[in-house]
């Protein structure tokens, strides 16, 4: 892909102000999902015409360097050609069938293999809905009514996590969302990241009717919260102590770091089930609920939970993602992440941005708005978060660089960005950084 380079100028931009215009006559703000409406950062969202490797080029032309990449999934890079070659062949015999099909059995052979010993998949159509089987069936396996998640751990819509901690005790919550009634947020309990008391406080409290813990292994949702193994094996051994079950949410860190999860390649722990989004369909609409066979063998039509789609399991979803897991397998592009994450670190050390900045294998945030002071959960996050990324942000989009656009979102690194391309990421987020300290 040829760079035209970011023009600075508005009338250069007209293509996506007028398409945005027209889009919000037909949908909420003009989008399909609200991060995408550009209000975190101001101005008006980018159409993006079409992607190749590490960048993008928007319908006015303008080329960037993409480090939100499909929001993680697309590790080995947009358009990447076996996972098109994939897409088109499997589309040419047919787009939906609502019935078997080969690559079910390959990709979840795939996936299996990733999570040993977990040893069995339902495909499902998103993070969101792997999210809501796995907690449906936690309930049915137990018996049990609570479900416990953390603030600042993101895991969908579904209306039993659009739930938030109050200023009390976990059982003072408040729903994230209108819509989520009072008998769902009494199911719900929140808790703080890292917090071990809190933990032991609640299980002390309510272990016998709490049917699950669901967590993101690598808090990354809602900034970079990476927490001790410790407390992940204090998590595991309570559940397990009191007979609840552990999903871990890997949609996000799921074959970011290796091929298989976070939880047991980075922090050793295994988990009752693990819940995969987007990164198993090499960025298509697919998700998964992974477990072992004692445990998935309780949804229908074998038992007794219900989950049923006409697009699970869809044949090109699943044809991508055996392409992109094949390849992650068998190229392993891992070696060549970590290398641009060092890179990446060292060059904001060297410029003396790092007290901004976090870094986790190949997802990385930087924290504007926190005095140079990181946050290690929901709790610390600073009151002004984001007023300082608005200025910033502008200024990232006229140099080329895409970034998620919300102060609270992390970036990605993939196989395919170039070393030079980090080294001015780099620089622009240091510049970021000292301009933010010019402003005290």
């Amino acid at each position: 892909m040829s760079s035209n380079g970011y023009i600075e100028k508005p009338e250069c931009a007209q293509r996506s102000l007028e398409l945005h215009q027209r889009a919000k006559q037909l949908m909420p703000d003009g989008v399909s999902s609200p991060v995408r409406a550009f209000r975190h950062v101001g101005g008006r969202p980018i159409y993006v015409s079409r992607g190749e490797g590490s960048a993008f080029i928007d319908e006015d032309g303008r080329h960037f360097v993409d480090y939100c990449m499909g929001w993680g999934a697309l590790i080995v890079g947009h358009a990447y050609p076996t996972v098109v070659e994939a897409v088109q062949k499997t589309a040419r015999d047919g787009l939906c069938f609502g019935t078997c099909h080969r690559n079910e059995i390959a990709l979840a052979e795939l996936i299996t293999e990733a999570f040993t010993p977990l040893d069995m998949v339902r495909f499902v159509c998103s993070g969101t809905e792997a999210v809501a089987t796995a907690l449906r069936l936690a309930r049915a396996a137990t018996g049990r009514p609570l479900l416990v998640k953390f603030s600042g751990c993101y895991h969908g819509h579904a209306d039993a996590m659009l739930v938030k901690a109050g200023s009390g005790a976990a059982e003072q919550q408040l729903a994230e969302s209108e819509g989520v009634t009072a008998s769902t947020i009494a199911d719900t309990l929140v808790l703080p990241l890292g917090s071990p008391q809190r933990l032991e406080d609640a299980f002390a409290k309510h272990g016998d009717h709490i049917a699950a813990v669901i967590v993101e292994p690598l808090p990354a949702n809602n900034g970079l919260l990476p927490q001790p193994p410790a407390w992940l094996r204090q998590v595991r051994a309570l559940t397990q102590q009191h007979g609840a079950l552990l999903i871990f949410d890997e949609v996000i860190s799921g074959f970011r770091f290796g091929f298989g999860g976070y939880g047991r390649l980075v922090a050793d722990i295994e988990a009752d089930m693990v819940t995969l989004g987007k990164i198993v369909s090499g960025g298509l609409a697919v998700g998964a609920v992974v477990g072992t066979s004692k445990l998935m063998q309780k949804l229908a039509p074998s038992g007794g939970v219900y989950q049923a789609g006409t697009q699970a399991g869809n044949p090109v979803g699943l044809a991508a993602g055996i392409a992109c897991l094949k390849t992650l397998k068998e190229a392993w592009p891992y070696e060549k992440l970590h290398t641009l994450g060092n890179q990446l670190e060292a060059a904001m050390q060297k410029g003396g941005a790092a007290a901004y900045f976090r870094r986790q294998g190949s997802l990385f945030w930087l924290c504007l708005d926190g005095q140079g002071k990181l946050p290690d959960n929901a709790e610390q996050f600073p009151s002004n978060m984001g007023k300082k990324f608005h200025p910033a942000y502008a200024t990232w989009l006229s140099k080329g660089i895409y970034m998620p656009p919300s102060s609270y979102e992390v970036g990605f690194l993939s196989a395919v960005h170039k070393s030079a391309e980090v080294e001015a990421l780099a620089r622009a987020l240091t510049e970021a950084v000292h301009e933010t300290q010019k402003m005290g």
